[in-house]
């Protein structure tokens, strides 16, 4: 029989659930007889195997998790399930309160760790997220040390589990994520007009005031080079205020789908990717399956993406002179960015994972948790 599992994380789900989602599941579907305890969308009500949290108007987060250990105790007292898989360390402390409260046999308790936890309530949302820093820190702790088996995504994400931990992760795998658009079609050539895409929250951790002050730089010393930014969040007021002043010189897109990212990313000569802080950083392998190279900071799972002078440049995350430096360079060089461009497209194999290993590696995980005695 399938082991049964239920996966719980604060991730959004909206229902139906896109193609590409829909094609995680149900290969998740043929190795595990699953539930996920989520987030929901606006207006999104649970369905199926999807039980989702409806999201609050004011304090979302604080709601959520504050519910999480109750929904739960439900969870596991109807599904019964062997394993819990938490996409976080504080949700994986929250789950075994929960489980807990279930009493009856003790499902594992799987921790996913994606990143360095301790930068969630320091560099994301507004400030005022830092006056729970010191509680928040003591529940991901707590998830990462106690939970019966850990998950990183790269090996920057297993150093951070081995420094908490004392030990390496039960496995390191990446989360599925559908790379078919960006593979349907041959690489394109480099356009003609220098451009440098962002693509990401507008939030402090991914230093997008940074690039602000790089790029009034780099359009002083590339006189055709352009900067398109795709997202929102908190910083798009800097970035608006930046496309007023050189007008013409950077759009800024709210939102675009997969497609889209994909299509922009053949308009663009580089990816540009500052963060202070990074997982893994989706969007790098993204660029590298469309033949673009990056300008990135040395920052987390970039370094296990990006060689130095090979897929990319690196700087670091505060060296907002050594930032305009690198996309000068490649933007004014387009041998450096070709040769950066074609790097990165052989280097798009390592990661390019598809939904059925990604669940086949689950279920491995599962099964050496539930086969561990601790």
């Amino acid at each position: 029989m399938k082991p049964r599992v239920l996966f719980v994380g604060r991730t959004r789900y909206r229902l139906p659930l896109p193609s590409w989602l829909e094609r995680k599941w149900e290969a998740v579907g043929h190795e595990l007889d699953y539930r996920v305890l989520a987030s929901a969308a606006d207006g999104v009500r649970s369905s199926g195997r999807f039980e989702l949290i409806s999201p609050k108007s004011f304090a979302d987060g604080i709601a959520f998790y504050t519910r999480l250990p109750f929904r739960v105790r439900r969870a596991i007292r109807t599904f019964r399930p062997e394993a819990i898989v938490a996409e976080d360390p504080r949700t994986a402390t929250l789950v075994m309160v929960g489980r807990r409260l279930a009493g009856g046999p003790r499902a594992k308790v799987i921790c996913e760790v994606h990143g360095d936890w301790r930068h969630s309530t320091r560099l994301y949302g507004a400030g005022g997220r830092r006056l729970l820093s010191p509680f928040v820190d003591v529940l991901d702790r707590y998830g990462v040390r106690h939970a019966d088996a850990v998950r990183a995504l790269s090996l920057y994400t297993a150093t951070l589990v081995k420094e908490e931990r004392g030990e390496l992760p039960d496995a390191v795998f990446p989360t599925y994520t559908d790379l078919s658009v960006f593979t349907e079609r041959p690489v394109r050539p480099l356009p003609e007009t220098p451009t440098a895409l962002f693509v990401g929250v507008l939030e402090r951790y991914k230093n997008v005031d940074g690039l602000v002050v790089a790029w009034r730089r780099v359009a002083d010393r590339v006189a055709d080079a352009r900067l398109v930014v795709v997202g929102k969040g908190p910083l798009r007021v800097e970035v608006d205020r930046l496309a007023a002043e050189l007008q013409d010189r950077v759009e800024v897109v709210d939102e675009l789908a997969p497609e889209g990212v994909a299509s922009a990313l053949d308009d663009a000569t580089l990816l540009v990717l500052p963060s202070r802080h990074e997982g893994l950083g989706r969007v790098v392998i993204e660029a590298f399956a469309r033949g673009r190279g990056v300008v990135a900071s040395r920052a987390g799972g970039v370094l296990d993406l990006v060689d130095d002078g090979v897929q990319g440049l690196l700087v670091d995350p505060e060296d907002t002179a050594g930032l305009s430096d690198a996309l000068v360079t490649v933007l004014g060089q387009r041998d450096v960015a070709q040769r950066l461009g074609a790097a990165a497209s052989a280097r798009f194999a390592e990661w390019n994972q598809t939904a059925d290993e990604f669940a086949a590696r689950t279920k491995e995980l599962v099964d050496a948790a539930l086969n561990s005695r601790s």
